[in-house]
């Protein structure tokens, strides 16, 4: 996976839009578990971003503002949908602890994951 392709690919699971109705945030915010390879591709993406941008000193507003929602909504929504009973996937919530330490990593600069 190139650069381009997985900031796409963050970008489009990051931003819940009408137009992706399979972004990760939207499906969590639905009550729906991952499609099965979402989290894989996702991990995947960031570790490949992690690695352009390492060095970078700027970075752009659209692909912070994905990473901040697939690091934070995601989070809450999965809570969101414990207390409201879904039965998540049992490694989701390890899932999104991972999601969140890559993200974390891209932004300092140093890998966590």
């Amino acid at each position: 996976m190139d650069y381009q392709t997985a900031r796409s690919l963050l970008v489009n699971q990051g931003m819940a839009t009408e137009q992706n109705p399979d972004a990760l945030i939207v499906r969590l915010q639905q009550g729906q578990p991952p499609i099965p390879g979402q989290i894989t591709s996702l991990l995947l993406a960031l570790k490949v971003v992690f690695e352009a941008l390492r060095e970078a000193d700027v970075f752009e507003r659209e692909l912070v503002g994905s990473l901040y929602l697939l690091a934070s909504e995601s989070r809450q929504q999965f809570e969101h949908g414990l207390q409201s009973g879904v039965a998540w996937p049992p490694l989701l919530d390890e899932d999104l602890n991972r999601i969140a330490a890559a993200v974390r990593s891209i932004f300092i600069g140093t890998w966590q994951g």
